[in-house]
């Protein structure tokens, strides 16, 4: 499928994309993709490094007649988000990705597509290899972990970077220039409990709420998707009192940043309550399907007679866990005042694991004022600890705080207008994690912007990359480089 891929325009893009989607290059394994950018920098013969961390750094000199003008800093992340369809069979560590075309985009057979950052990698790849794209002295930046910790940008050392621009390639809207973005914290709720035996007389169900669209929990975090996690909560929420329901595991969600797809739970039930609660439950079910038609016409809420298991969750435990995740904000918090349109704090629960005599909720909240996400985080936590949850707080990384005076954007604009008949971009600072903020702390005078073309459904397996943007952002990206001041 990768040669239909590799005819598409402009071939230069999609090449480079094409090879690599063919490297694993997973958040937290990222050695082989590592070594592929190395390699690649140097059988250019370009000056070639990498940097305590794992940040990929390649130099190239500007080309002829464009000496004078300020050096850039062009960047994207090496790594993707891995999720897939649960009836995918896909090994992330060892396969590249599957890719196809469909009309007017690219998509990959039940995974996520990399896309992001994928195409803006690989139109650094191919501006690195071209002998004919005008551009200043150029140094590529391909940091790592991005979607797991923004480590790479976190572990950069200040000094290392000469480049007076930055040109992040991670924005997903092609008509969109990016100023600012939100900071993020991870909140965990950890708690053990001593598990009891599973009572007599009882029968043992699979509950499942599957077939959601997933999605960014930050640039999508508004448009009020189902969360797996919060659904499953409304489903067992009251059952012990109306059913003598208990629950022995709860698996949902996977990655932080996802909005979680799939939840998985096996409970138990009294004998006699069994048909009151499959009816209840079906009522429920529908209501909920109800709900979300519009947004989620795929979501699956079904259950089965599974295995009996040996254990449960206290009673005690399980009714504080069900009010506690009830309790818990999920969605948007706030929106800007001073934005319009803007998510300002927001919350994706994540996470959640009941096995074992273990408990474990993970959140992620982001905002771009700092006050707030510290609010909303607070929040959690106290709904957390009203359980007996320990919770702490770990990856926090600040926001990137919009500057409308920055000169590369009073540059970019006129170019975007006059490549599309007139018509403004959209100036604007996003809901999502970018590494210009941390890259920031350490480079506060550097000018920086993002942007990128089409992507939709990032971090699902429904991700896709629009064919006909892809060629809008090239052009947008060659005509820049071309007017990139001088010193």
């Amino acid at each position: 499928m990768n040669s239909e891929i590799r005819a598409l325009e402009p071939k230069a893009l999609w090449n480079k994309f094409a090879d690599l989607n063919a490297v694993p290059r997973p958040s937290k394994k990222e050695e082989r993709v590592i070594q592929f950018m190395k390699d690649f920098g140097k059988n250019l013969g370009l000056e070639t490094l990498e940097d305590e961390v794992g940040n990929v750094i390649i130099r190239k000199p500007a080309t002829a007649g464009m000496e004078d003008r300020k050096p850039i800093v062009i960047q994207s992340h090496l790594d993707m988000v891995h999720q897939k369809n649960n009836d995918t069979v896909f090994d992330f560590d060892t396969q590249g990705i599957e890719m196809y075309v469909e009309g007017d985009w690219v998509k990959a057979k039940g995974t996520t597509l990399g896309a992001d950052n994928g195409l803006g990698v690989a139109t650094i790849m191919a501006i690195l290899e071209s002998d004919s794209i005008a551009h200043p002295h150029l140094e590529a930046l391909f940091t790592i972990d991005e979607e797991t910790g923004m480590t790479g940008a976190k572990g950069l050392k200040g000094g290392l970077l000469k480049g007076e621009i930055l040109l992040n390639l991670d924005t997903e809207e092609d008509d969109e220039i990016g100023v600012g973005c939100a900071g993020g914290i991870d909140v965990t709720a950890t708690r053990n409990y001593a598990a009891e035996l599973a009572p007599n007389h009882t029968i043992a169900y699979n509950i499942d709420v599957k077939g959601l669209q997933g999605g960014h929990s930050g640039m999508q975090i508004h448009e009020g998707l189902g969360n797996a996690n919060k659904l499953m909560n409304r489903l067992l929420f009251g059952g012990y009192e109306k059913f003598g329901l208990r629950i022995a595991e709860i698996n949902g969600g996977s990655l932080r940043n996802a909005i979680p797809r799939e939840s998985r739970a096996v409970v138990l039930v009294d004998e006699s309550k069994k048909e009151a609660f499959e009816q209840t439950f079906e009522a429920r079910a529908k209501d909920i399907k109800k709900e979300f038609k519009t947004i989620e016409p795929d979501m699956v809420i079904a259950y089965s007679v599974s295995e009996m298991p040996r254990q449960v969750l206290p009673a005690e435990v399980q009714e504080a866990l069900l009010r506690a995740l009830y309790a818990a904000h999920n969605g948007v918090y706030r929106m800007s005042p001073d934005i319009k349109d803007l998510v300002e704090t927001s919350n994706n629960i994540a996470r959640v694991i009941i096995k074992e005599g273990n408990i474990k909720i993970g959140c992620l909240t982001r905002s771009s004022v700092e006050t707030s996400k510290w609010d909303l985080a607070h929040a959690l936590q106290s709904a957390f600890e009203l359980m007996d949850c320990e919770v702490t707080f770990s990856g926090d990384y600040p926001g990137w705080a919009p500057n409308m005076d920055s000169n590369i954007l009073k540059v970019m604009v006129p170019i975007y207008k006059q490549l599309n008949n007139g018509e403004e971009p959209h100036v604007a600072a996003c809901h999502a994690g970018l590494e210009c903020g941390i890259l920031g702390q350490n480079y506060p005078d550097m000018d920086m912007i993002s942007f990128g073309p089409n992507i939709k459904g990032a971090h699902s397996p429904d991700e896709r990359a629009q064919i006909s943007s892809a060629q809008k952002y090239w052009n947008f990206v060659i005509e820049i480089l071309k007017n990139i001041p001088k010193a």
